[in-house]
C-alpha cells in the first residue's frame, strides 16, 4: 500500500497584485511573492514604496485591485468577511510598532485575547497564554499590566500574543520602531528564535540595518518588486549555524 505524501502550500502566494485607490493612485503594481514554510525575511522599502498596503494585503486586512491572493492555500478573494476574519485570527499573527495592549489587562489576559475567536475556554486560553510569555521570556510578568512593563516588554508581550494561536505566519510591521537599540536587538532575538522553531515571519520595515539581519530580502520600490535576495550569512546565523 502505497503512502501518500502531502506537502503543504506554500503559507503566502501572490501573483499579478495591484492595489490601486481613488484619483488612479498605484500602490503596488504587480507583485508576485513566495513565502514558504519557515522562511524569516524582511519586506523593506522607503515610506511610500507600498510595503504597508502589501502587509495588509498579505494580512487579509485589504483585497487587491487585480491579481491573487493566497494564504495558507486559502484563495482570498473566493473568501467572504466571516471566513476571512477567521482566516486571520486562524493563521496570521501581526505585531505592530504601537504594541496595541490594552491598558487595564494584565499581560497574560492581553495575550489571551490572541485567542478570544478560538472557542477554547477562557482557562485554556489564560493557560497558553501563560506558556506564550514563558516562551518570549516573561514568564514573571503574567500578572504585569503594560505601564508596569518596558517597551522592549511591551513588545514581547504583543509577539506573545500573535504567536499564542501557532499561526501559519507572523507578519512583524516595524517592531523595533518603537524600541531603544538595545531593545530592539533583543526583539531581533526573539524572532530568530520563534523562526528556528519553526514559524514563518516576515518583517516588515525600512530600516536596512534590520533588513540585514535576515536571511532573506524583499525590496520594494513604486509598488514594484525590485529585488528577492538571500543573505548567506544571515541564514547560517538564523540557522544556528555559525559557531
Amino acid at each position: 500500500m502505497s503512502t501518500v505524501i502531502r506537502i503543504a502550500p506554500p503559507v503566502v502566494e501572490l501573483a499579478g497584485v495591484t492595489k490601486e485607490y481613488p484619483g488612479g493612485v498605484a500602490a503596488l503594481r504587480g507583485v508576485d511573492l513566495t513565502v514558504e514554510r519557515g522562511e524569516l525575511l524582511a519586506i523593506v522599502g522607503p515610506s511610500g514604496s507600498g510595503k504597508s498596503t502589501l502587509l495588509h494585503i498579505v494580512g487579509t486586512l485589504d483585497l487587491p485591485t487585480a491579481g491573487s491572493v493566497r494564504i495558507a492555500g486559502y484563495d482570498a478573494a473566493a473568501l467572504g468577511d466571516r471566513k476571512l476574519s477567521a482566516l486571520r485570527a486562524q493563521h496570521i499573527g501581526f505585531v505592530f510598532q504601537a504594541f496595541h495592549l490594552v491598558p487595564g489587562m494584565s499581560a497574560q489576559d492581553n495575550v489571551a485575547e490572541g485567542l478570544l475567536y478560538s472557542g477554547l475556554p477562557r482557562a485554556e486560553r489564560r493557560r497558553r497564554a501563560g506558556d506564550a510569555l514563558e516562551r518570549v521570556g516573561l514568564g514573571e510578568r503574567l500578572k504585569h499590566r503594560p505601564h508596569e512593563l518596558s517597551g522592549g516588554q511591551k513588545q514581547r508581550v504583543a509577539i506573545a500574543r500573535a504567536v499564542v494561536g501557532e499561526p501559519d505566519l507572523l507578519l512583524a510591521d516595524e517592531p523595533t520602531g518603537a524600541l531603544d537599540s538595545a531593545s530592539g536587538e533583543a526583539v531581533m532575538e526573539l524572532l530568530h528564535e520563534l523562526n528556528k522553531e519553526g514559524a514563518t515571519i516576515a518583517v516588515i520595515t525600512h530600516d536596512t540595518e534590520i533588513s540585514e539581519m535576515l536571511p532573506r530580502q524583499v525590496r520594494i520600490r513604486d509598488g514594484l518588486v525590485v529585488e528577492d535576495v538571500g543573505n548567506p550569512v544571515a541564514a547560517s546565523l538564523s540557522m544556528g549555524d555559525a559557531r
